[in-house]
């Protein structure tokens, strides 16, 4: 390996461990978005992680660090759903606020109740299409329409139309009880 190279290998390497470190979370989240059986997501995050540590070799800061991951993350899991509906994994993909999360301190019973709430919301999300998806996953992590955009390659119009469309179906199919 040439000094060119150890130096280059050396700053993926940290880029990624600082990657790792402060968006590891939000992987495991987006894994969970995109994917619902529980090896394969795991296949899937180690995807993640592993084509996150590749494109470190490119990344030249044109966009931040967290753009970046979002950018990587999300074109890892879009491929991933692509080969399910490829594949036959998935049947039905809708075309197109807020579920509160469960305090930790809460009782037993409300978090078993915002556990099931979790539980119908990404079945919802699984039927959405790839790049509603992605949006939908972003506005959870609190990216705004403008990063979506720059993360997707769509404008932040067609980000926030796109975000108020997914909201709107998913509160009528939530409310319904529709995760089929």
């Amino acid at each position: 390996m040439t000094g060119a190279n150890a130096r280059q290998c050396g700053g993926q390497d940290a880029l990624y461990a600082e990657a790792s470190r402060t968006h590891g979370r939000m992987i495991a989240r987006l894994c969970a978005g995109y994917e619902a059986e529980p090896g394969l997501r795991e296949d899937l995050e180690q995807e993640m992680h592993f084509q996150l540590w590749r494109s470190f070799a490119i990344y030249t800061g044109q966009c931040s660090l967290a753009t970046w991951i979002h950018r990587v993350a999300h074109n890892v899991g879009a491929r991933h759903v692509d080969k399910a509906v490829r594949g036959k994994r998935i049947e039905v993909l809708a075309d197109l606020d807020g579920v509160d999360v469960a305090d930790d301190r809460a009782d037993p019973e409300a978090q078993a109740d915002a556990a099931v709430t979790l539980d119908r919301l990404y079945a919802l999300i699984w039927r959405l299409r790839p790049i509603d998806r992605q949006l939908l996953l972003l506005h959870l992590e609190e990216v705004d329409a403008a990063e979506s955009a720059e993360i997707t390659g769509l404008t932040p119009g067609a980000v926030a139309t796109r975000i108020h469309r997914i909201k709107v179906l998913l509160a009528k199919d939530f409310a319904k009880g529709d995760v089929s």
